[in-house]
């Protein structure tokens, strides 16, 4: 079974979410106000059918349900405008920046290496905790939405344009990033993980992401690297150090380090790999990888074998 995540706004570990949760509870509250002053208003007029004061009833009408209001509504607006210039800052000149591209239906990630050459994984973020982190936000094929309920909030993925959004983590935890923008027939499954570690977590992760993928050191392994490129694999998924170096799907280099498999649809095990490979449009429609239900057993284990020990 899947164990997904916390995804919710109103369980804030980041600086932008905290101020959302924040206006979430003010209007919240302020909507409350206004809703049992117009109730009351209501309930006195029915319960008292005689007529009312003229005076009483001017003030009660356009004091309760004029003036209140407007006062109300214009400290909220007020209050929500006065978070946009701290949530629209871009991180400070130094910063990580990662740049994440929405593709129908999984996300493609690049890091900034040690050396200064990209580092590219899929449908997962690693973060260190209490640093600002730019976010440079591109669309492949259509509009989708970059959100991370728990830490921020969301911008959209426009083709053609770079989006920004800055991000600062406040705690360490694993939380669940989605697609906030309808996009197509698996837009509901087009979801991520993020990691948020200390820094020297966060580092050696970053050191490891930048190697080349491992060596296969079993029998089976070293005939599933073949099957891979036998049966034209490479083609669409790149593993860094082989000759495979395709684009239009997920880097692979070090998929067996993922958490989860299909943009967060699956817990990356032996058998959901399997699954995924042999059973994929069953697993999520409207995928555009072909399912290779065909396979002989003996290739499908090997090849199995060979991705599970990229790590």
């Amino acid at each position: 079974m899947n164990s997904f995540p916390t995804q919710s706004a109103l369980d804030p570990a980041g600086q932008g979410a905290e101020s959302i949760a924040q206006l979430f509870y003010w209007m919240s509250g302020g909507a409350a106000l206004i809703w049992c002053l117009v109730i009351g208003l209501a309930v006195y007029a029915i319960r008292r059918p005689q007529a009312h004061h003229y005076r009483l009833t001017r003030l009660l009408v356009i004091g309760g349900g004029a003036v209140v209001p407007t006062v109300v509504l214009t400290c909220l607006l007020s209050y929500g405008l006065s978070m946009m210039p701290e949530l629209q800052r871009p991180a400070p000149e130094g910063s990580l920046t990662v740049h994440v591209h929405g593709v129908r239906w999984w996300w493609r990630v690049e890091y900034l290496g040690p050396s200064g050459q990209p580092i590219a994984t899929a449908n997962e973020i690693r973060l260190p905790v209490d640093q600002p982190i730019e976010f440079k936000l591109f669309s492949e094929d259509v509009i989708h939405s970059f959100w991370i309920p728990s830490l921020g909030g969301k911008v959209d993925m426009i083709p053609g344009r770079t989006t920004r959004l800055k991000l600062h983590p406040t705690r360490v935890g694993q939380f669940r990033g989605v697609c906030a923008e309808y996009c197509g027939g698996a837009h509901a499954q087009m979801n991520f993980d993020v990691v948020v570690s200390d820094a020297a977590t966060f580092e050696r992760w970053l050191a490891d992401q930048s190697a080349p993928a491992s060596e296969p050191e079993t029998d089976l392994a070293v005939a599933g690297k073949a099957v891979f490129s036998q049966r034209g694999c490479g083609a669409c998924h790149a593993i860094r150090g082989t000759a495979a170096d395709g684009l239009v799907g997920p880097d692979l280099t070090h998929l067996g380090s993922r958490l989860r498999l299909g943009a967060s649809l699956l817990d990356n095990t032996r058998q959901n790999l399997r699954r995924w490979i042999t059973q994929t449009h069953q697993v999520k429609p409207k995928v555009e990888m072909p399912a290779f239900e065909a396979l002989p057993e003996d290739e499908l284990t090997a090849l199995v074998a060979y991705l599970e020990q990229l790590k």
